[in-house]
């Protein structure tokens, strides 16, 4: 049986409902999300852990290297107080025009490389209040995947009067990498110390939501993003 022929008003009002229709369909549905990479590296300059900051020049350049248009890093120094934004030592988010996004990683490195070769060792080390700055800076440049790079012994030390212990550190989403984690001398008696140390580390992360990874072995860095 032929289908009676639709009137041009009527074709119109059915093609305008299909539009409202698919335009509904698009506001209902979820938001993409973000594909961009957010690295923070905190660099410990406490002790005699500043005689390996030259290494973190290596991390540093690979990081660059790997790095996309719209990505952002930031360098930031583990000192006796590390909860603070002139502790960061550069920070960047990368411009899609490749050629301004290469001036920005040049300028970047040679800002690092200032700081290492002007680094002096600091009395205590504040690793807790640099991972809360570098939560809440990931937070900001919200990107989609979030990594923390922590260049240290991990031996937190604290001045008097600073309190972290009892600091809930909110990880969900975070990838933490702790980075040439050296030894120290009490720990070639007891290795125990520094499994421990380690180990501690591990259930603070994974207890916050965040997932935790050590890399020892700096020319082994293919992973790392």
């Amino acid at each position: 049986m032929n289908q009676p022929l639709l009137t041009k008003p009527a074709l119109v009002k059915r093609a305008l409902l299909v539009l409202a229709t698919a335009a509904a369909l698009g506001a209902c549905a979820p938001a993409s999300l973000p594909r961009n990479t957010g690295i923070y590296l905190l660099v410990d300059t406490s002790g005699t852990y500043n005689r390996q900051v030259k290494k973190a020049e290596q991390i540093v350049l690979y990081a660059l290297s790997r790095l996309q248009p719209a990505d952002s890093i930031a360098v930031a120094r583990i000192d006796t107080g590390s909860f603070s934004e002139k502790n960061i030592i550069a920070k960047a988010t990368f411009d899609d025009r490749p050629s301004a996004a290469n001036q920005q990683k040049r300028a970047f490195a040679s800002r690092v490389e200032q700081f290492i070769e002007q680094s002096v060792p600091a009395p205590y080390t504040d690793i807790t209040g640099g991972l809360l700055q570098a939560i809440e800076f990931l937070r900001e440049k919200n990107p989609g995947r979030k990594e923390i790079l922590i260049f240290s012994d991990m031996k937190e030390d604290l001045a008097k009067g600073y309190v972290r212990n009892e600091l809930p550190l909110d990880f969900k989403g975070f990838d933490v990498v702790a980075l040439n984690v050296t030894k120290l001398r009490s720990d070639n008696f007891d290795p125990r110390e520094y499994l421990s140390r380690l180990d501690a580390w591990r259930t603070r992360v994974e207890q916050g939501g965040g997932h935790w990874r050590v890399i020892n072995d700096l020319d082994r860095l293919e992973g790392l993003l």
